[in-house]
Parts: C-alpha cells; structure tokens; sequence
C-alpha cells in the first residue's frame, strides 16, 4: 500500500498542537520571575536620566527622529504591564486555558524595552545596528533550529547539531579557500552537514545505538577532529587552506532604504537569504506536503506507518541526511557569512543553543526560527551593553544568552509535548 489512508492522515498523533492533559503553572510562573527581577532593576536600584535609541541610518528613505525614553518613567509603566501580563497569564492558565504566542511576545518585547532602557541610561542605542547583529547571530541558529525539527519530527533526536555546525564550518572554509569559490565551500558544508548525519542516522537507526549518546560523542568527535586538522593542516598553510572566503553583502534595491528594517532584512550576504527561504520551504513542507506527512507520521506512530506502506527506517535514514544538510548551511555562515577563516571550536556551543530553540519552539519551523532570533538577540545585547559601558556585570553579559536559554526553555516554554516516537529506535516486528 504506498499512501496513507484517510484515517491516518487525519489520526490524533499528526496535529501539531501541543497535548497538554494537566494545567501547567511554569508560565504564569516564569512571567512573575520576570516582574519581580523588573521590580528590582527599574524600581529598587533605579537609575536617572534617559536613554535615546537611535531608529535610522544615514542612507535611510527618510530619517526617523531618535526617541529618547525616561529611564524612571519607562520603568514604572513597564512593570505595571508586566505586573498585569502576569495576572492575566494566571486567569488563563486557573481557567484551563493556554497563554496565546503573542502574550508572550509582548510580554518579552516590553521587558527587553525596559532592560535596555535602565542599562543604557544616559547613552545612545543604535537599534538597527543593535538587530543586525542580532540577526547576524541567530542565523545558524536558525538552520540548527530547522535541522533540528526535521530531525526530531521524523524521530530522532539530533544532539549532533554542534557537531555537523563544525563540519560544516571547517569545509565551508578549506573548499573555499582551495577554489576561491565561496559557492563551492557552501555545497562542501553541505556535503560536510550530510556526511555528519550519516553517522547519526547509521547508529541510532540500523545498529540502535542510544540517540543522545551518538549525539554527544559525534560533537566530540567533531571537535577534536576539526581542532586537529586546524593546528595540523590549516594553520600551517593558512595563505592557501584558510583564507577567508566570504560571501558579499547584497542589499536588495529600495528594500533595504526602508528605516529600521531595511538594514536588518535586506542588507546581508546570501546565506541570510537562504535561511528566509528554508525557513518558508520547511514550514510549507512540513505541513502541506505528502512529504511532510509522512515524515510526521513516522515521527509520531512508527508502526501505524509500516502498516501502510511507509519505510521508517529509509524515511529516518534521508531526513535525518536532509536535516544535517541543512545544519550545514548553518556551520558555512560561521566562515563564509561572517568572519571567514575557520577557528578551532568557533560555533561556541551554538549547536546546543539551536537544539534549545527546537525545544522552546514545541517542534515547529515557525516558533523554532523565533526562538532562535530571541537567543541571537540576547548573544548580541551582551555586545552592545559592553560597548556603551553598562553598569551590567560583565560577567553577567558573557551568561546572558545562556541564561536567557536557560529561562525560555524552563520557565516560558510550558508544558508541551514533542513527536511521540523521537528518541525511540524501532525494530520492525
């Protein structure tokens, strides 16, 4: 039988809301964290003056004035929103019900507002600046993100996401450097991504090998094989292996004169346009396609799957490939669209922050590709902070992405529930 019958296609497994069968506080809760930590900083250890933020560049359509915000007043009517985002998130959740996405994104857009506001008082903040860098650094995160959807949609756990990040840096840089082609070393860390996968996908389902335990020693294996061939072989010939190959900033015409998100979206080099594309494609696919389908049903109900004609493992097997290849594109903006030489370990645990955004993201392109953005928004603030001297600890901006990971993944996330059969091998009976 080669489709799937109707009452598969539309079982209860497949629907991509999350089962929630007990009223869970964490988010209610991980609000009230948050108000109270407002509470301390913008009331208790107040700070005076202003903050302005700048909201356009010099080549601009037209120029949008700087808004300068009272740090004292901003302060106070931040926490009282937040104050009454908490109480509503807690009549939602007493009635049963569930906090809707955009709540939650107020709610963190009107912290994020007040942080920066406090921290940079008296000093002005690029905001345009401040997104592209934020942009800059949530797109592997974002591959790693997809890859990792794909991944764990089918049914296996990827940890491997830093592992194939590395590979697909190391190559991107070499091939490139090799062929003066930064087109060649973006297919070479695909290739490199795949390659990666195959190991993944070759123990965890043909010899059943624990998932997360290939996971980590694939990362392992990575990273002491890319640090070796970088003191061995790069670093001796970097004027040939390491060059630096890197893809040119391309603005999109009148797009990218638009203020403020001009410069964000349409002022980068290719690979931040690929990700806009993968980010559609896998989203489309995933939930529209035959492909996508079927790719869920074998990550939900492996054996309601065989019975209708579906290989698991052949279908594993490839779309684990398929998602490694996309963390490839991932690995390759790392060297190619960002600081061009291969360094040894430079994805920094990027991987694992990608697999958090999976998490947070409850399995979907969409909500994974914002959770990214939010992780590569907190990595880039702790740059800004430090530039404009902060009073913030500069211990504290170091940690801050991973304490913000941290909160998301623990206290914002909620209860949720991923593909039924990720993790699980399965032995065809």
């Amino acid at each position: 039988m080669s489709t799937m019958s109707p009452t598969a296609a539309h079982a209860a497994p497949l629907t991509d809301r999350p089962v929630e069968t007990t009223r869970s506080w964490k988010l209610p809760i991980g609000y009230g964290v948050f108000t109270l930590v407002a509470l301390v900083l913008f009331g208790l250890l107040h700070r005076p003056g202003s903050t302005t933020f700048r909201l356009a560049n010099a080549g601009d359509f037209f120029q949008l004035p700087d808004v300068p915000l009272a740090v004292g007043a901003t302060g106070t009517i931040v926490i009282v929103l937040l104050a009454l985002g908490t109480a509503y998130a807690v009549w939602v959740v007493s009635r049963n019900g569930r906090v809707p996405l955009w709540v939650t994104s107020v709610f963190a857009i009107l912290f994020v507002v007040g942080f920066l506001t406090w921290a940079a008082a008296g000093a002005t903040i690029p905001l345009p600046g401040l997104l592209v860098g934020a942009l800059g650094l949530s797109v592997p995160l974002v591959f790693g993100a997809l890859g990792g959807v794909i991944s764990e949609r089918v049914g296996v756990v990827n940890i491997a996401i830093e592992g194939q990040f590395l590979g697909g840096a190391f190559v991107s840089a070499m091939i490139g450097s090799l062929t003066g082609s930064a087109w060649v070393g973006l297919v070479g860390a695909i290739i490199a991504g795949v390659l990666v996968s195959f190991v993944l996908a070759a123990f965890s389902i043909k010899y059943l090998v624990d998932q997360v335990i290939v996971g980590v020693v694939i990362n392992a294996f990575i990273s002491g094989l890319t640090g070796f061939l970088y003191s061995q072989v790069l670093s001796p010939a970097e004027q040939t292996l390491n060059v630096g190959i890197r893809f040119p900033t391309l603005p999109i015409p009148l797009l990218h004169q638009i203020p403020v998100i001009g410069p964000v979206f349409f002022e980068q080099n290719v690979i931040v346009y690929l990700a806009y594309i993968a980010v559609a494609v896998v989203t489309f696919a995933l939930f529209k396609t035959r492909w996508g389908l079927r790719l869920r049903a074998v990550g939900e109900h492996p054996q309601a799957a065989d019975t209708v004609g579906i290989n698991v493992s052949r279908t594993r097997f490839w779309n684990v490939s398929l998602a490694g290849a996309v963390a490839g594109l991932g690995g390759a903006y790392f060297t190619l669209g960002s600081v061009g030489p291969f360094a040894k370990d430079m994805t920094a645990g990027a991987g694992y922050i990608a697999l958090a955004a999976v998490i947070f993201g409850r399995w979907d392109p969409i909500r994974a590709t914002l959770a990214a953005l939010l992780f590569g928004f907190a990595s880039n603030l702790q740059n800004v902070l430090g530039s404009i001297n902060s009073p913030v600890p500069s211990e504290f901006l170091l940690m801050l992405p991973y304490v913000v990971t941290i909160f998301a993944v623990a206290g914002l996330v909620g209860q949720s529930r991923g593909p039924a059969a990720s993790g699980k091998p399965y032995i065809k009976s």
